[in-house]
C-alpha cells in the first residue's frame, strides 16, 4: 500500500459556531479521507447547514434543495499534463450535516456509518468517479464498499 500525501482542511459552517465540541473528529475525518485517496491530496471538507447546501446545490447544479454531499474537484479532464507529470487531486467537498442527520434516521443507519460512507463517497467524485451509469454506478460502489469494510462498517446499498 502506497502513502500518498494528504493535506486536509476541516472547516464547519455558520451552523455549527456554537458548538463547543463539533459532531466529528477532524481526525476520524483525515482517517476517512486518506483510505478514500488513491494519490496526493489536497482537500477541504466543509460541513454546512442546509441554508448554506441548498444555495450551494442551486448555484452550483441547478438543484433547489440540500443534498447531502457535493464535490468541487479543482482539476477536471480539461487539464492536460505532460507525461509523467501529475497534480494532487484538489478539491473541495461539503457535506450539509441536516441531510446527513435525516438520512441516516430514516434508513435506520448509524449517523457516523452514514458520514463515513458519503465522506468516502465525496473524496471518490474527488478522484473523477461517478455514477451516471450503471457500469460506473457498479465501480464506484464496489469501492465504496471496500473502503467501508477497512472500518468495520457494512455495505449501506444492502438493505
Amino acid at each position: 500500500m502506497t502513502d500518498f500525501m494528504l493535506s486536509l482542511n476541516v472547516q464547519w459552517g455558520e451552523g455549527f459556531a456554537d458548538l463547543a465540541e463539533k459532531p466529528v473528529s477532524t481526525a476520524q475525518c483525515r482517517r476517512w479521507v486518506k483510505a478514500a485517496m488513491a494519490c496526493d491530496a489536497e482537500i477541504t471538507l466543509r460541513f454546512v447547514d442546509k441554508k448554506e447546501g441548498r444555495e450551494l446545490n442551486k448555484q452550483f447544479r441547478g438543484k433547489d434543495y440540500a443534498t447531502n454531499v457535493l464535490t468541487f474537484p479543482l482539476y477536471g479532464d480539461e487539464v492536460t499534463l505532460p507525461e509523467g507529470v501529475s497534480l494532487p487531486c484538489i478539491a473541495d467537498i461539503v457535506i450539509c450535516w441536516q441531510v446527513v442527520e435525516e438520512e441516516a434516521k430514516s434508513q435506520n443507519k448509524p449517523l457516523k456509518n452514514h458520514l463515513a460512507h458519503l465522506v468516502i463517497h465525496g473524496c471518490l467524485h474527488a478522484q473523477g468517479h461517478d455514477h451516471e451509469t450503471d457500469e460506473e454506478a457498479e465501480i464506484m460502489e464496489s469501492l465504496e464498499v471496500t473502503l467501508l469494510r477497512r472500518f468495520k462498517i457494512s455495505d449501506p446499498y444492502q438493505a
